[in-house]
């Protein structure tokens, strides 16, 4: 199904694309495109990879590369992400399928990759005007997010490419290491409490249940839905896509899962609030226990999970914040991401403490 609005924009100033040579990049790599005029848009959400929508007549497809300027170590691999597509499309639908990788920088300036483009609904800040809201809509979409990260961390691992890129043993011992490791090297200002933050992190980190394949940005402006939400028609974003603990991927989707009586740091930290905070939609308790009853895992040391997770956005959001205090993006979403970033660090001190 598609839907009837329009999810892309023009492309941002400063990331354009040069048109004639991906055109031809594309003629001579892939086959059965048109001749024609190929035009590209970006997809406006999101705010680490540039994603591209690419058309030639009635041939559609993806283009996603990182970010522009320097990258953290191992972040924004896209040669990964492929290779995670394509070992995941053939037995999780909701992948969308990868046509090809390339690191020639010549090209777009960057490593790369093209996949097929899927149609549908994203929502994000709002309902798209064509569509009526009511309480139905918010659960069905809650419910639909819920049965499809079930869906994932019931794949066998072990019988698809991701067991040779993951190590799944140690995983939140590296994870917490690493994030303060990440969070050290891309600091700006001095946070009050972030090393007690830190310290509770490394001092409480549980026992993990058994492995799973982890989305680990899995949220809702991540997903495609069907006009009438009767399926999740894509998923994307799959570059943190790991072997690990599936109670890290449920920490870190709700702590994206905004709620109606969150405090407005919290809801307008990334800009508008996501349509969650709307009447219907799952509480991040509902969401929590949907995922308890329909998966069968313990989830009673979710309170480590969702601190964590909280850390963890408050890095990722401290190394675009980096970015842009260094002057390697001028974007000005970015130019209050300290505030965020302060709250986030509180806001999981207090998720610590409510246990």
């Amino acid at each position: 199904m598609s839907a009837s609005y329009n999810d892309t924009i023009d492309v941002r100033n400063g990331e354009e694309l040069n048109n004639e040579t991906v055109r031809s990049f594309l003629q001579k790599n892939l086959k059965g495109i048109p001749d024609g005029q190929l035009e590209i848009k970006q997809f406006g959400t999101g705010h680490s990879n540039l994603t591209y929508s690419l058309k030639i007549d009635s041939w559609e497809a993806v283009l996603r590369r990182p970010p522009l300027g320097p990258v953290a170590p191992k972040a924004h691999d896209m040669e990964r992400e492929f290779k995670i597509l394509s070992s995941l499309n053939p037995i999780y639908k909701t992948a969308p399928k990868p046509y090809l990788f390339s690191d020639d920088k010549r090209i777009v300036g960057s490593p790369f990759f093209v996949m097929e483009r899927r149609k549908g609904i994203v929502l994000d800040t709002k309902i798209p005007d064509e569509l009526t809201y009511d309480r139905n809509f918010g659960r069905k979409v809650s419910e639909l997010m819920v049965d499809k990260l079930v869906e994932l961390h019931a794949i066998d691992y072990t019988k698809t490419g991701l067991v040779n890129i993951s190590k799944p043993d140690g995983f939140m011992t590296r994870q917490v290491g690493g994030w303060i490791k990440r969070y050290e090297r891309s600091k700006t200002d001095e946070i009050p409490k972030v090393v007690q933050l830190m310290k509770w992190l490394e001092s409480n980190i549980p026992v993990s249940p058994q492995p799973t394949i982890i989305h680990y940005d899995y949220k809702l402006n991540n997903a495609m839905f069907s006009d009438d939400l009767s399926e999740m028609t894509g998923l994307f974003d799959w570059e943190m896509t790991t072997v690990g603990d599936p109670l890290a991927d449920l920490g870190a989707t709700l702590s994206y899962w905004i709620q109606s009586d969150d405090p407005e740091l919290l809801k307008r930290g990334l800009g508008k609030p996501p349509v969650t905070v709307k009447e219907g939609f799952f509480t991040r308790k509902e969401f929590l226990m949907d995922y308890e009853k329909k998966s069968g895992r313990d989830v009673s040391n979710i309170h480590f999970y969702q601190t964590f997770a909280y850390f963890k956005l408050a890095v990722i959001c401290q190394q675009i914040y980096f970015r842009y205090k260094s002057g390697q993006t001028s974007d000005p979403r970015f130019a209050d991401f300290d505030k965020f970033i302060t709250n986030l660090i509180q806001y999981a001190l207090q998720t610590a403490k409510d246990k």
